[in-house]
This record gives C-alpha cells, structure tokens and sequence, in this order.
C-alpha cells in the first residue's frame, strides 16, 4: 500500500519531506479492525505535528486524525461497513489516516450516518468533535440562551454555530472584519465586525443587558477581555487555542461574575473517546440538524500532493481541505 510518512521535524513546510511509501496492507487481529480510507481532513494540527510542534509526536510515522472509509478486515459483521471517525493519538503518537489503510481497534470504529457521503464523513472529525466536547463541558446550551463565538467562521466556530442553533440557542458570531456567516445554521446568527464594533456592548445591548451565556472562544487571547465582558452571570468560557499565552486576568470580575474557564484539547481524546462524540453527533447529522462541510475540488488533494494540501491548511484555506488516497 502507499502511505505517508514523516520521518523527521522541517524547520517549515519548504522543507517538509513527504515521502510516498509502500507497505504491507495491514492484518487485524481479534478486536480489531483494518479500514481502507477514502476520505481525510486535514486539520491545523496534522500540520503542527509533521513539523515537530508536537513535543509527543513519534518518529517515523503516517499523519491524519479524521477519516471515513470501508472496513476490509475485521469482525466478520464490520466487513464492508461504511466508517467514520477520528482521534487525538492518529498521526502522532501512532500512524494516522493519511495513507491508504487504517490498522485500529474495534471498539472505536462507528458507522457513518447514511445521509453522509464518505467524503462528507471524512471531513466532520476534529472540528465537530472539538465543537462538541468543548459545549457539553459547558454544560450544553439549551433553548433561550446566548452563545458567542469567537472566529465564528472557522471550522470549529461554524461546527459550534451549528450545534448550538440546532439546540434552539440565540448565536453572536466574531471575526475581525465585516462578513457574513458562511456556515450553515439552523437559526440566525448575528456576526460582529470586531474592527468597529465593541464585542461586549454589542452582545449585551441586543440581549437587555444579559448577556452570553457560553463563549466558545477558538481564537483565544485577542477576544480573551471582550469576551470576558460579554459573560453573563454564571457563563463559560471554552478555550481551545490562542495566539498570546499570557493575558489580564480581573480576580474580582471573574468570581463576582461566578464565572467558569474551560480548556478542550482534543488531541488528548483517544480515538474511543472521539468514537463517544460521535454517537452523540450522528443523530443530529442523520436528522439533517448538522450538515457536513462542503468537499470542493479545489480543495481535495492525493496522497501524492498532500505537501500542498498541508501547505493550504498553514495558510489558512477557508474551506476543509481533505485527503482522498
């Protein structure tokens, strides 16, 4: 089989060498499962890994967290099943998805819901997961209440944006210029123009005063005051990135507002813990509440261009970019 594989760091994605590689086609034993991939994400932290900054990633190895594809070896009743799935030790401290075969146990190995394509199903994986763990930490939101986005037109901000009006929430979005949401929702969603426009006195303003309930911040430090002003008495706020590490932290306002911080990372979620999420999520993308992202053309690249499907994902492609071996 032909696969990926990182043999060293690069000091950037120049030097990158992704090499093309032939090996046997993975056996499964008892419990386990061999899945032929047709479809990958490419996440931010595929990258990340593949140029050393990730302090536990292993050496040589094949990257990719995300994929869909068909079980060919396994228990005898996974064998042709349509799978979908994800996990924080794929491509870093174990062989990933971007290659053509999977070698992974059993017991975290999901169908795919039937109204996703394969394709569709191998794009959902970090972003929906991240969006997903990241509100229940937070206590899930439910029918009435606020919810602000910080990059609400991220991957992670629009899976967040589609779950939460799924579950009847009121949805503030940020970016840092004007544009319009580019995600699906099933509700409206107020953007922000955080150029001209005050986070804060915008959310509470047009909430009486109350204002957000949960702040799913991905983008970290530059909402990180605003987004503090925004928060209702007895709001969370999630962190799953951030561009500077130290920022001004208000004691008083933190405890007099009965405030709460949570932090996801994602890449401590095994691939059974992904599984869990996933179970939560496919009624919802079943139901047609969820909607997978958009695989274009231009944005699906082989194996043998994965260096330029990387080189898109650090640049900051605004759709999915996806693997297909």
């Amino acid at each position: 089989m032909n696969t990926i594989q990182v043999n060293q760091k690069a000091p950037s994605i120049d030097a990158l060498e992704l090499p093309l590689v032939g090996v046997p086609r993975p056996e499964a034993a008892d419990g386990e499962c061999v899945i032929e991939v047709a479809c990958a994400g490419v996440n931010p932290s595929d990258v990340k890994a593949t140029l050393g900054m990730m302090p536990h990633a292993v050496w040589p190895r094949t990257p990719g967290r995300d994929y869909a594809g068909i079980v060919i070896d396994g228990p005898s009743q996974m064998i042709g099943l349509q799978v979908w799935g994800s996990g924080g030790e794929l491509g870093i401290r174990r062989d990933g998805t971007h290659g053509k075969y999977l070698h992974i146990d059993a017991r975290a190995v999901r169908a795919k819901p039937a109204t996703l394509s394969l394709p569709e199903a191998g794009a959902v994986g970090v972003p929906f997961i991240t969006a997903y763990e990241g509100l229940r930490r937070a206590g899930m939101p439910k029918a009435g209440d606020t919810v602000l986005v910080g990059g609400g037109n991220g991957k992670v901000g629009q899976a967040t944006i589609q779950i939460a009006t799924a579950l009847g929430a009121r949805v503030f979005a940020v970016e840092r210029g004007a544009e319009p949401y580019r995600g699906h929702a099933t509700g409206a969603v107020r953007m922000i123009d955080a150029s001209r426009e005050s986070i804060a006195e915008v959310v509470r303003g047009e909430t009486g005063g109350h204002g957000a309930d949960i702040v799913y911040n991905t983008v970290g430090s530059p909402y990180f005051e605003q987004a503090n002003l925004a928060m209702a008495i007895g709001a969370t706020q999630i962190f799953i990135s951030t561009i500077e590490k130290p920022v001004p932290f208000d004691i008083f306002a933190f405890y007099r507002g009965q405030h709460t911080y949570v932090g996801v990372d994602t890449l401590a979620m095994d691939s059974s813990a992904c599984a869990a999420i996933l179970d939560q999520l496919a009624p919802m993308f079943a139901s047609g509440a969820l909607k997978p992202f958009p695989v274009l053309a231009d944005y699906t690249y082989g194996l043998a261009d994965a260096k330029a499907a990387y080189r898109a994902v650090l640049q900051g492609a605004t759709e999915r970019v996806v693997l297909k071996p």
